[in-house]
């Protein structure tokens, strides 16, 4: 199992923190169990050890990098991410296109596959961060009032335009695209820490292949045909 990058500040920051309150928990244990059978002392000791280090080795899965094989199809849109689907609807996508688009929101559990995929190839025509709240990223109006961006793709077939929507327990939103860049389609595209939400906005035209309650797979499960 590979680890994402984004890792890499995290996970030794967990390591400190956990083996501090770790030692922590268990040299209070032993005060507090002294003067009883000696056995008593070490088993609580034991638990809390125990106990960080499976919290560790939650915080190293959660940056897991799953081996998959990279599918590629201009025709179709992937899922940029591991989740279920929470909704699709016709809306108007005011902010890169102004045009009326299907949107398909798919919610990231905390048990998800966090990194991010691009649903198509193409030319990065736009991104932008957005600043914002930390709601529950399963209700319908987060994608406006929570922290996201929004990236838009010139895949050939028209633009294909998504967001990553931070949540209630997401705090930080990484992305890796970057206007006039050459993206190919099912590559990485960001992380998003600890949540949360994608939306991808497809023409009016496309054939949606997924619907409410969907569990999807990030670079692997086709969401979408554009035409032609």
């Amino acid at each position: 199992m590979n680890i994402s990058k984004e890792a890499r500040v995290v996970v030794p920051a967990a390591v400190v923190v956990l083996g501090f309150l770790t030692l922590l928990f268990i040299f209070l244990s032993m005060l507090a169990f002294a003067g009883t059978p000696f056995v008593r002392g070490w088993m609580v000791a034991g638990f809390w050890g125990a106990a960080g280090v499976v919290t560790l080795g939650f915080v190293v899965w959660f940056f897991r990098v799953p081996g998959r094989p990279v599918l590629r199809d201009e025709a179709s849109v992937f899922s940029p991410c591991d989740g279920r689907v929470i909704g699709v609807e016709q809306v108007t996508e005011d902010e890169v296109t102004g045009e009326r688009r299907l949107k398909i929101s798919v919610f990231m559990s905390i048990t998800d596959v966090h990194l991010n995929w691009f649903p198509v190839g193409g030319e990065v025509v736009y991104f932008k961060h957005h600043n914002g709240h930390y709601h529950i990223a399963s209700h319908p109006k987060e994608s406006e009032d929570n922290e996201h961006t929004t990236i838009a793709v010139e895949s050939g077939r028209g633009v294909v335009v998504f967001r990553q929507i931070a949540g209630f327990v997401a705090r930080r939103i990484v992305s890796y695209a970057r206007v006039g860049a050459v993206v190919e389609q099912n590559t990485p595209c960001g992380f998003i820490k600890f949540g949360s939400r994608m939306n991808v906005y497809v023409p009016a035209g496309a054939e949606v292949l997924v619907g409410k309650g969907d569990r999807v797979v990030g670079s692997q499960t086709v969401i979408a045909r554009l035409g032609i």
